[in-house]
């Protein structure tokens, strides 16, 4: 390999793997430093004597060039709960990991982004944050119809909702009434309309919105600390209900594109792909936890793995892994919706291995240890997604290919982004993630780069690393060298309305 420095207008990244348009080839990729886009793409790798001298070239053979992947599911929280995640922190972990893109949840930074005001809150609190791209998301929640179409003209990449209580009391769920209010409001714009797709069934065919929208009407049955008893607590049914309930809305906007966030149930597939090949534009995405960890794996009181829904059995991780790799599969798009907390909110018991590196719950919170019900729930894992995937994935036959569709094409799709994120391809940003497929990690605190260093891949060791991460034509992180550099943040804000 050869590198030189300098202040040439172009930046060369050479190997003789690159994944271009999709496809994997040796190439030289020429990026300008002033518009920050690719300007040309060679289909072999040229000597550093093919450019003028001083340019910035480097050779990255046998690594592979990748698009840089775009997260389209990453809660970073700030303002509000800065010390759950912030936008220095969580960005700085998604270029660890060669994401260039993270797209914001509207939830659960406080006030949220259901406003117009709530988003321009959050973008005065990330100005000058982020080390890679960032978009936004804004929310459906009741009452906030009004803020839809306005939320579009500020350059909010889709909409999310809740079908059940999120978990925070300023982001409520919807109902049905609110649904078809959001779609009917939403059914020209150009965006997506999102939800988390977890409802309680009725437990009978009489009863009203009353009940279906209460708790859970029967108490959890067996040892809140074991994980089968959580597990237990949120059914399948909880998502093919939800689902349900949305596909029979969709004909109030037929043209509005429709997807289902963090599907977790396989029971699910079979009404997306019914729903698909009757014209309903809908998909869906997984996460890189429910391609890798499984229930029964899970032990007694290790709270780091609760979410919503739930990590579920290994035949059900089998059934979404048959689905993703399945060509016109429903589940297009693989995404980390990291949802960090502080780590006392876990309520981790001192049991659990690594749990010496968080902080404990408070005395009176003992009881509590290990509750998979009163601990929060959420995974954290932005920036270790690609090796997680890369490293279940290798005993599935995954190629890089796959990767790029499932993690960068179809995710910048998913947000309006494809004419600028998620390929390698002339004219499109200059974003390239450098990646290692023999090398390995273990997952320790200096690969933990979110804000609380609490995840079930703590200790665990992740085949696939990358080596550098490029976000329009800067490097941001060099593994081998100089870190993150002394240059400080220069992510751009994603705000251009949605075409």
């Amino acid at each position: 390999m050869s590198e030189m420095t300098g202040a040439h207008p172009i930046v060369v990244l050479a190997s003789s793997r690159a994944v271009v348009e999709g496809q994997l080839t040796a190439a030289t990729v020429v990026i300008s430093r002033d518009t920050g886009k690719i300007t040309s793409i060679f289909h072999s790798v040229l000597p550093a004597s093919d450019f003028p001298p001083g340019t910035v070239y480097t050779d990255h053979s046998p690594h592979v060039l990748l698009p840089g992947l775009v997260d389209a599911h990453v809660h970073l929280n700030e303002p509000g709960r800065t010390e759950w995640e912030g936008f220095y922190t969580g960005t700085r972990a998604a270029a660890f990991g060669g994401v260039t893109t993270v797209i914001d949840m509207p939830l659960n930074a406080i006030p949220p982004t259901t406003t117009v005001a709530g988003l321009r809150e959050k973008v005065q609190a990330a100005q000058g944050k982020c080390w890679v791209d960032v978009g936004f998301y804004g929310g459906i929640i009741p009452g906030n119809a009004g803020e839809l179409r306005a939320l579009v003209q500020e350059g909010v990449r889709g909409f999310k909702g809740f079908l059940i209580d999120s978990g925070v009391p300023e982001f409520p769920a919807v109902s049905s009434t609110d649904i078809a209010l959001a779609m009917a409001t939403l059914a020209d714009e150009p965006t997506t309309l999102m939800f988390h797709a977890e409802m309680i069934p009725p437990i009978a065919a009489s009863v009203g919105d009353g009940v279906t929208w209460s708790l859970p009407p029967l108490a959890p049955i067996g040892p809140l600390n074991e994980y089968s008893t959580f597990l237990a607590s949120r059914p399948s049914s909880f998502e093919t209900y939800a689902i349900a309930e949305i596909l029979s809305l969709a004909h109030v906007a037929p043209n509005l594109p429709l997807h289902i966030v963090h599907l977790s149930a396989i029971e699910a597939i079979p009404l997306l792909q019914d729903a698909i090949a009757n014209g309903v534009k809908i998909t869906a995405e997984t996460t890189f936890h429910y391609l890798s960890l499984a229930a029964e794996s899970i032990e007694d009181g290790d709270t780091r793995h609760k979410c919503c829904p739930p990590i579920r059995t290994q035949a059900n991780q089998d059934g979404l892994w048959e689905e993703l790799l399945h060509d016109g599969g429903c589940i297009k798009t693989v995404v980390s919706d990291h949802s960090p907390c502080t780590p006392n909110l876990k309520l981790l018991p001192p049991t659990i291995a690594g749990s010496s590196n968080v902080n404990q719950p408070d005395k009176q919170d003992e009881q509590d240890q290990g509750d998979f019900f009163s601990a929060w729930g959420g995974v954290s894992s932005v920036g270790l997604g690609l090796s997680i995937l890369w490293t279940e994935g290798q005993r599935r036959g995954i190629t890089v290919e796959d990767v790029v569709q499932w993690c960068c094409k179809n995710t910048a799709k998913q947000v309006g982004l494809e004419s600028d994120k998620g390929d390698l391809a002339v004219g499109y940003d200059g974003d390239v993630a450098v990646f290692d497929d023999e090398g390995a990690f273990e997952v320790g605190e200096e690969a933990m780069l979110f804000r609380n260093k609490c995840s079930p891949y703590q200790g665990m060791t992740l085949k696939g690393v990358v080596k550098e991460t490029w976000v329009r034509g800067h490097k941001v992180w060099e593994r081998d060298g100089r870190g993150f550099g002394k240059d400080g943040p220069s992510g751009k804000l994603l705000l251009e309305r949605r075409q």
